[in-house]
């Protein structure tokens, strides 16, 4: 099922990037299962239980990072929580978005939920109603290495500290509280801790870079077939027997996604023997957006492997052979920051495709239709302008698609003497996602207005033509020069809420 259809997530078992996204973006009502409760329950009660023993653990009473050598009494441990989220709570900047930092808590619920961090019920019900009630604490987006100063932010609210947004009024916690009809509470031992640690806003925010840019690579199938029959390129650079020597799984449904979409294009059957060869950036469609798919692919499954991971540290374990707490490091963003580099790099592939085909819509030259699509060229500028804004976007994208994760800058005194920056590789990877749906949008709005100079005794295909007329209800023929912006607008929130393939799917079938 389709994240915007589902209504309600039960956390306790894995969940799907659908379900992820279902809560994060669409509002799904988040439940507990029987089993998740049971497991928090009985990690609870083993700190519990150790800290009477008088065991010593890392984070629970004994300091942080550097600190982690100096013991904190057991009078003091209720205090230690409490400032780990005040010292903590130090990133800077703009506020990061609303469904930013709901994809955090959702992630903050499933990291803990797997029972090995030794938090209380009650405090996960807090960040539970959180997401069901529609209080977001605000978190602002500058300043994390891969965990600690956004979920501190975030955290600050449970205790009365910080700021939240209900109803989109930025709020003092305490207001924020009383207005959804909760009240703060007091972290016990290890909360404060476990509420920062883990890879839970580089996998919240990178899950939901990564859904979007899955999205728009299906898109870019649809945007780039139709420019493919718009532009009378042939259909025979997709033919099945050529996938079959090459058999990477995501070229060959690539090249099955444009043969479904002109199947029964009447523009692209004339037009099958016109040229011998296309220019690469439409012959080459099945190639390169099938390895930018098979990038995306393998990030998809990392980030739902981290999704329903523990990446607390330290974990609590409760095995005869060995119970205590364990200090590690799977609280590292490696596998989520490098993937989601690689997934920057994949998506910038696809926009410096999408570009290339829009020059070759808007260049008469290349065409044969008026250049820059528009009647009065000279006084009119047409679809000259939109490209220079596919050029600055794209070069926002090749900067964006620097790898974050190559870096490492040491923190706390060198005992952190490597650092992986996984968050900068998701908070670049919303920009680029971001960035890739706008070029697109550029590319789609040039095909409809290449629309209008095609053969009228040629039809498009019924994929082709079922976007044609989703587009006209939302954008007029342009025969003159006219504001562009909002269609761009539009045409971007088609591709970026799903409706573009829903309405192909609608006409066609499912695509790959």
């Amino acid at each position: 099922m389709s994240a915007k259809n589902i209504k309600k997530v039960t956390l306790g078992d894995s969940i799907s990037l659908e379900e992820f996204i279902a809560v994060a973006r669409f509002g799904a009502l988040v439940e507990f299962s029987e089993g998740y409760i049971q497991r928090v329950e009985r990690s609870s009660q083993l700190v519990e239980k150790w800290i009477e023993e008088g065991k010593v653990m890392y984070g629970v009473n004994t300091g942080f990072g550097a600190f982690s050598t100096v013991l904190i009494s057991p009078e003091e441990t209720a205090q230690l929580q409490r400032n780990i989220l005040l010292s903590h709570a130090v990133s800077v900047g703009e506020a990061l978005p609303v469904e930013d930092v709901r994809a955090t808590m959702l992630m903050v619920l499933q990291n803990l939920g797997q029972g090995f961090s030794g938090v209380q019920v009650e405090t996960l019900e807090m960040y539970r109603q959180f997401l069901n009630l529609g209080l977001t604490p605000f978190a602002p987006r500058e300043g994390s290495v891969g965990y600690l100063n956004i979920e501190a932010h975030i955290a600050l609210v449970l205790i009365g500290e910080g700021k939240a947004y209900v109803n989109g009024e930025l709020l003092h916690a305490q207001e924020a509280l009383s207005k959804v009809g909760m009240k703060p509470i007091v972290l016990q031992a290890k909360e404060g801790l476990a509420l920062t640690s883990g890879t839970t806003s580089p996998t919240g925010i990178g899950a939901l870079a990564l859904y979007d840019m899955l999205k728009a690579a299906t898109v870019a199938d649809i945007i780039g077939s139709m420019t493919l029959e718009v532009l009378k390129g042939t259909t025979r650079a997709f033919d099945e027997r050529l996938m079959s020597v090459r058999p990477h799984e995501e070229q060959k449904n690539t090249a099955s996604n444009v043969r479904k979409m002109l199947s029964d294009s009447m523009i692209a059957k004339n037009y099958v023997d016109y040229r011998l060869q296309d220019a690469l950036s439409l012959r080459g469609i099945p190639q390169l957006h099938g390895a930018a798919k098979k990038t995306l692919h393998d990030a998809l499954k990392t980030i739902e492997i981290e999704m329903n991971a523990c990446t607390d540290n330290p974990i609590l374990w409760s095995e005869e052979d060995y119970e205590g707490a364990i200090s590690g490091c799977n609280c590292d963003s490696s596998y989520v920051g490098i993937e989601l580099d690689s997934a920057c790099i994949a998506a910038t592939a696809l926009a410096k495709m999408s570009e290339r085909r829009n020059n070759r819509l808007i260049n008469g030259q290349l065409s044969e239709y008026p250049t820059f699509l528009i009647k009065k060229a000279g006084l009119n500028s047409g679809m000259m302008i939109p490209q220079y804004t596919q050029a600055g976007l794209l070069n926002d994208m090749k900067i964006l698609s620097h790898p974050a994760t190559v870096d490492s800058i040491p923190t706390s005194a060198d005992q952190e003497d490597y650092v992986a920056m996984g968050y900068n590789a998701a908070k670049k990877a919303r920009q680029v996602a971001e960035k890739l749906e706008y070029i697109l949008a550029i590319e789609l709005l040039s095909v409809y207005s290449a629309h209008q100079f095609v053969d009228e005794h040629l039809s498009p295909g019924s994929a082709s033509k079922a976007v044609l007329e989703q587009i006209a209800l939302l954008v007029p023929k342009m025969e003159e020069d006219t504001y562009l912006y909002p269609h761009i607008q539009a045409l971007r929130e088609l591709i970026h809420s799903g409706k573009l393939i829903d309405c192909v799917e609608a006409a066609i079938g499912k695509l790959h």
